[in-house]
């Protein structure tokens, strides 16, 4: 098929490296997420996802192909969902119903209408497959702010305990790289998707292992050229990183503690 766009229709979409379910997942791609299609083959198609160019394969039914002209959101008010898991209801109550769908942080949605009856605590929204809902204010934000590296150390606190997902790049599970990707993209620069590009990245700046300060980047790995996990520091000798080394979650780490202190190999900082 020629290159076209799709928005994607799943809370959570995964990503693989070939056109099974038995392979392995590589990324994801969020609810309402605008991707371009490169590839189809049986059933599945190849995208890439915006903001870094990210390859994988995924279900064809997933996703809904844009029509010439069209895309979602479309011009005009969108908000951003601030909570880990924001539910979407048919009408403006939490009890008449089940919710039509549950997002994850980060999801774009296209909005409708405020819902004033009830106080401006509901926002009519406008979903992918052309279905409206309502959503509660205060899961979402109109604009969401680039944020300072205290106000990102702040937001990464939100996550901790959050479990370890291979592949994953959302609040239901990230991996590593993903977790320190999405915190970046908060400070506003879009850095690539995996670790070892990332500390690769020319528009990073190499620092030494005594010259870290918050927000700083630090890599893992048997060598520079092997990188295998990263972390975001927040002072005092400690980073927060979603890991599988002995509790699978995100959680706070001390860069003297071993493993962590024989395998740093990289540190990085970023600039806003």
């Amino acid at each position: 098929m020629a290159e076209s766009r799709a928005v994607v229709l799943q809370p959570v979409l995964d990503m693989y490296s070939k056109p099974s379910l038995d392979a392995d997942v590589v990324s994801q791609a969020l609810y309402g997420m605008t991707v371009q299609v490169t590839a189809e083959q049986e059933g599945w198609l190849n995208i890439t996802t915006p903001g870094d160019d990210y390859p994988g394969w995924i279900e064809r039914s997933s996703v809904r192909i844009l029509k010439d002209g069209e895309s979602y959101p479309a011009a005009g008010r969108t908000v951003t969902v601030q909570a880990l898991l924001a539910h979407v209801y048919r009408e403006p109550s939490v009890t008449k119903h089940r919710p039509l769908v549950s997002l994850p942080f980060e999801t774009r949605l296209e909005v409708v209408a405020d819902q004033t009856a009830r106080g401006d605590r509901w926002l009519q929204v406008r979903l992918p497959d052309g279905r409206t809902g309502s959503i509660q204010n205060g899961d979402v934000t109109e604009s969401p702010k680039t944020l300072e590296v205290p106000k990102i150390i702040e937001l990464a606190h939100r996550f901790l305990g959050r479990p370890y997902t291979w592949g994953g790049r959302s609040s239901a599970g990230y991996d590593c790289s993903g977790f320190v990707q999405m915190l970046v993209r908060r400070g506003g620069v879009d850095l690539p998707r995996d670790a070892k590009p990332q500390a690769l990245w020319e528009k990073v700046a190499t620092i030494e292992r005594k010259d870290l300060r918050p927000g700083d980047l630090v890599y893992f790995g048997p060598s520079v050229q092997k990188i295998n996990h990263t972390g975001f520091y927040v002072g005092n000798g400690e980073f927060i990183h979603s890991t599988t080394n002995t509790h699978p979650v995100i959680q706070i780490s001390k860069l003297d503690d071993q493993p962590w202190t024989k395998l740093l190999v990289a540190c990085r900082r970023w600039k806003q």
